[in-house]
């Protein structure tokens, strides 16, 4: 039923274009009777001759005339472009308002991704673990002498390298 409905449709929006360039052609043709008379061909060579030249000079004139507008058109266009960097410049880049989002690495990386890539950011997961050694010094911290003589051994180990 749609399609009947879609084809039908079609088919009067192509006779409404038919129509429209129809009239165009029309128009066309009826704006050229009226400016543009057929030019009188009675008449010997040299009166020909001298018609072809008015219109060989008719159109010389149109083509000054139409290159200079084209001339006035690119030069208008490259300064409005100049005008719309000089706005730019002179505005400057407005950044917008960024709003705080409360979102996590995992919320964030569906929405990139979306449904179907499943991503976990769990970062603490792969970080190694590292355990702490307990200092045997700690242990022996009354035993002063024993610190003395690691100390000096230390020492010695500098000295000699």
């Amino acid at each position: 039923a749609h399609f009947e409905w879609l084809s039908l449709i079609l088919q009067i929006a192509a006779s409404w274009i038919e129509q429209e360039t129809k009239e165009a052609e029309a128009a066309k043709e009826a704006y050229m009777a009226e400016h543009c008379a057929a030019p009188d061909l009675s008449g010997d060579q040299a009166a020909l001759m001298e018609i072809c030249k008015k219109l060989h000079q008719a159109l010389d004139k149109i083509d000054e005339e139409r290159y200079d507008a084209e001339a006035k058109v690119t030069k208008t266009d490259k300064e409005i472009e100049d005008l719309k960097l000089k706005v730019v410049d002179l505005a400057g880049v407005k950044k917008p308002a960024l709003k705080k989002v409360r979102m996590s690495a995992d919320s964030m990386l569906q929405a990139l991704l979306g449904g179907k890539h499943k991503v976990t950011m769990d970062l603490r997961s792969n970080l190694k673990q590292v355990k702490k050694e307990v200092k045997e010094e700690a242990a022996d911290a009354g035993d002063w002498r024993k610190n003395i003589e690691d100390k000096a051994d230390r020492k010695k180990m500098f000295e000699t390298s």
